[in-house]
């Protein structure tokens, strides 16, 4: 990948009194980067930057992510109109290859995945090892890791054509192994793919078709979880996705990085925030009991914090949000359950934090996880099924990142530095003399 940062100009900084040059760079948006490369060759000290949120790791030409004016770009086009007007594959397409698709390349790319849904006959062995009641997450983990022991012809990242074969490996099956998960927890026989079905369709039909009879799938329903795939495809330098990143550093196999990223994604602050959310309304039970919540999120010193509200990155309003609010209310409707009470919960919520002053001057307005956390809950998946299909989607963003980051001459093995603050060296001390 060739860089296309634009030099802008220099930094100086002085320690001890002596003054050291560093050189500014800027990329198509977004602020300016300084070049510490050479910080600790040049100054004899390091960075400090907890979390990396001032730090860029790597260049990128997938995303991009202006949270103080609520926008999100993949590859240049607005996350609003792919959302609405494309379809998973054909995004996907655009991540992996930066344009869209022509006519010829989307039938191209549609039959590859579609032909590599299936997965290795003996990997449902795999899922009888686990538990009946072992979270999906835990099963996907272990099973996505699992794929290089049954895929050897594309875990070489050297080779171009086994790095695209893995590619599309790992988007063509997460869908079935995110569906066998589901089916195995419920007790349920495997539903095996079907050629003749969309990327999303198959997946519910995976998911809640049985074999005494056909499952047709609901159009209005399958357009809304397509939303939410497209809108979780990739997020710029997030938790899993750094994760991706760094385990791909030091050379480790696709399948590997892609299950290192699924294990960080697990975590509730990252790609649990939907499933928390939801858990939240369930705590709140009933319309009724919402004034009391509202204050205990209103007082500092209480611990309960509203899930689904506000953003560490988008200090406006979540552009992802926009889209999942229309797409929950069509489910909602095409379904005709407004009126269950938890998400009458939800919709009372949802007006409060939107109108209430206290939110909006915080900018806690609803977020994705808060909508999607809904619709979900409403197409009929469990709760503990949340960032399954969080990671199902997550995946040809990791796969992106994982590919340009492979071709970039710049990307070294991660090593962060650390402040030391332990013990002074010190001497051994015998255990008889202690």
């Amino acid at each position: 990948m060739k860089s296309k940062m634009n030099p802008a100009g220099s930094m100086t900084v002085t320690i001890d009194g002596v003054s050291h040059k560093f050189p500014l760079y800027e990329g198509a948006e977004g602020p300016k980067v300084a070049d510490i490369r050479a910080f600790y060759q040049k100054t004899g000290a390091f960075t400090f930057d907890p979390g990396f949120t001032s730090t860029a790791s790597c260049e990128s030409q997938i995303t991009f992510i202006d949270g103080d004016e609520g926008v999100l770009l993949y590859r240049g086009y607005p996350i609003d109109e792919l959302a609405e007007d494309s379809n998973f594959l054909e995004v996907a397409y655009l991540l992996l290859h930066g344009e869209l698709p022509s006519r010829e390349q989307n039938v191209a790319f549609d039959a590859a995945i579609t032909r590599h849904t299936m997965v290795h006959e003996q990997l449902k062995n795999f899922y009888n090892g686990f538990r009946r009641d072992a979270h999906p997450m835990a099963i996907m983990v272990g099973v996505v890791g699992a794929l290089s022991a049954f895929y050897h012809d594309s875990t070489d990242i050297n080779d171009p054509k086994q790095r695209k074969i893995a590619s599309h490996r790992m988007i063509a099956k997460m869908p079935t192994i995110a569906a066998m998960a589901y089916k195995y927890s419920t007790g349920q026989p495997f539903v095996f793919p079907r050629n003749d079905k969309s990327y999303t369709e198959n997946f519910m039909r995976m998911c809640f078709a049985v074999p005494a009879e056909e499952y047709e799938v609901n159009p209005v329903l399958c357009a809304a979880l397509d939303k939410i795939f497209i809108l979780h495809m990739d997020h710029e330098q997030n938790a899993s996705t750094s994760t991706v990143r760094l385990a791909g550093s030091s050379g480790a196999n696709p399948f590997a990085c892609i299950a290192a990223g699924i294990a960080s994604l697990w975590g509730p602050a990252h790609g649990g925030a939907n499933e928390a959310a939801l858990t939240m309304l369930e705590e709140i039970g009933s319309v009724d009991r919402i004034p009391e919540y509202v204050a205990k999120a209103k007082d500092r010193n209480d611990p309960f914090r509203l899930m689904g509200f506000g953003h560490r990155v988008y200090k406006n309003y979540d552009p992802r949000a926009k889209v999942m609010r229309n797409a929950c209310y069509e489910v909602l409707d095409a379904l005709n359950i407004r009126d269950e009470p938890l998400l009458q919960v939800a919709l009372e919520l949802e007006r409060i934090a939107l109108e209430d002053e206290y939110f909006v001057q915080k900018k806690l307005y609803p977020n994705i996880d808060f909508y999607s956390g809904i619709t979900l809950r409403a197409l009929g998946f469990p709760t503990d099924m949340f960032t399954v299909l969080f990671a199902l989607a997550r995946t040809v963003g990791w796969i992106a990142q994982w590919s340009e980051m492979i071709v970039d001459p710049s990307q070294k093995i991660g090593r962060p530095r650390q402040v030391y603050t332990g013990s002074n060296s010190r001497n051994y001390v015998p255990l008889s003399t202690r």
